[in-house]
């Protein structure tokens, strides 16, 4: 059974943070839970450089360096009403507040690496994306970030394990509903 937050009680929706690895299936997964539950679909990413929350150029790692205290106030106000699916591949330094539940998306090191390489990944990039997914990097920043209770690792290999995970996912907003008088 998936736990809920405590946090929730002033949302008339809930916050889901969808988190992994580059490359696990996030956008995909996130893309259609959107579509199933309705919830606004929020890609750190894309807010990071459409708000200008990007500072000096990574040459090692060849993408910009995230300024998250800039971020963080700018989803403040997005997040405070609840009904959005976050996605992002690192946790840690959003505020536990914000989430009523959190997905650890999981893939196995070899179709990571088939599916980083497909992107273009290469060098220090890829293998250490690769290594952060053995060492299950971001399971265990999520499990260190919140309640281990509405922290959530789920298989994504297959077309059908990402189907089944948006399914279980919108189960628990279904339950979450319920549980929170919305209709």
């Amino acid at each position: 059974m998936l736990r809920l937050s405590n946090m929730s009680e002033n949302r008339t929706l809930p916050n889901i943070l969808v988190t992994g690895t580059p490359g696990v299936g996030k956008s995909t997964t996130c893309e259609q839970l959107s579509e199933a539950t309705g919830l606004r679909w929020l890609n750190v990413s894309e807010i990071a450089r459409e708000t200008d929350c990007l500072d000096e150029f990574d040459p090692q790692y060849g993408c910009p360096v995230l300024n998250e205290d800039k971020l963080l106030d700018e989803l403040e106000p997005r997040l405070a009403t609840g009904g959005n699916i976050v996605e992002y591949h690192g946790c840690d330094f959003f505020p536990e507040r914000w989430f009523d539940i959190v997905f650890v998306l999981r893939t196995d090191n070899k179709l990571l690496y088939d599916r980083l390489t497909k992107r273009g990944y290469s060098g220090k990039k890829l293998e250490e994306n690769v290594q952060c997914e053995i060492f299950q990097t971001l399971l265990d920043e999520a499990r260190g970030a919140y309640s281990n209770e509405i922290v959530h690792e789920l298989p994504s290999n297959t077309p059908d394990q990402m189907e089944e995970n948006v399914e279980r996912i919108c189960q628990w907003v279904s339950a979450w509903k319920v549980d929170h008088g919305v209709a």
